[in-house]
């Protein structure tokens, strides 16, 4: 917890250019954030939220729908595809960021936003797959054959029964998608072009001390999760005692 607990105190430095040395309390930083000359900073966290928004997206729905073909499903190639699919959670990073910037270079493809979000998609898919086919293998198909019973349609059956039931892995693995997109740094780095994120802009701003505004969003990126876990634990502590009356 000591690198948290430095990181929220010299967001309160009243620092000008480096923040190593602590030179007194301030306020400043926290009101004036996303001033003229500190803009950057929120620059590059709206790009990391941008990305990693829009990479969660598409990891999600096509991850969702992968992970039901391969639960439900028998077809030639399905344990290739999962032996594909487990691939990049196991190669470094550094291995499919030079590959990936490699792919871009040879067909052409300039390096950008675009090329960053299909970067996170890339290895984002593997972990929502891995996330929700846990879920899925864990319903019990009676309760669909039950809608079916009811003279539910496919589609119905899917909507009423089968996809509220997957939606807590369904929004399990999209968090942890838009937290490794949101924090990556050595693929995107590969792959970014002229565009900073978050992470690409503290690694640059390290070597003279992270600005006071980078500990700023930091700090309150750290206190709004644990604010929203906190919430969702009082929630389901709620729940469970509703249930137990």
């Amino acid at each position: 917890m000591i690198p948290i607990v430095y990181t929220i105190v010299f967001s309160f430095n009243d620092s000008i250019k480096s923040n190593i040395a602590w030179r007194g309390f301030t306020l400043d930083k926290w009101a004036n954030v996303c001033v003229v000359e500190n803009g950057a900073v929120c620059e590059a966290f709206g790009n990391s939220i941008l990305i990693g928004v829009i990479s969660t997206l598409v990891a999600t729905t096509l991850g969702t729908m992968i992970a039901i073909a391969l639960v439900r499903y028998r077809f030639r190639g399905s344990g290739a595809i999962s032996l594909l699919l487990f691939l990049p959670m196991a190669t470094p990073e550094v291995v499919l960021g030079a590959g990936l910037a490699a792919q871009f270079l040879a067909v052409g493809v300039p390096k950008d936003m675009l090329t960053i979000i299909l970067a996170h998609v890339m290895f984002c898919i593997s972990f929502v797959v891995v996330t929700v086919k846990a879920r899925v293998a864990s319903l019990d198909p009676a309760l669909e054959e039950a809608g079916r019973d009811l003279y539910g349609s496919p589609v119905q059956v899917f909507w009423r029964v089968t996809f509220p039931l997957l939606m807590p892995g369904i929004l399990a693995a999209a968090l942890l998608s838009f937290a490794l997109s949101f924090d990556d740094f050595i693929i995107t780095n590969f792959n970014s072009g002229s565009v900073t994120t978050f992470p690409k802009y503290i690694y640059i701003s390290a070597t003279r001390g992270i600005p006071a505004e980078a500990n700023v969003i930091a700090s309150a990126v750290f206190l709004l999760a644990l604010v929203a876990v906190v919430v969702a634990q009082l929630g389901h502590a709620a729940r469970e005692k509703r249930l137990a009356r």
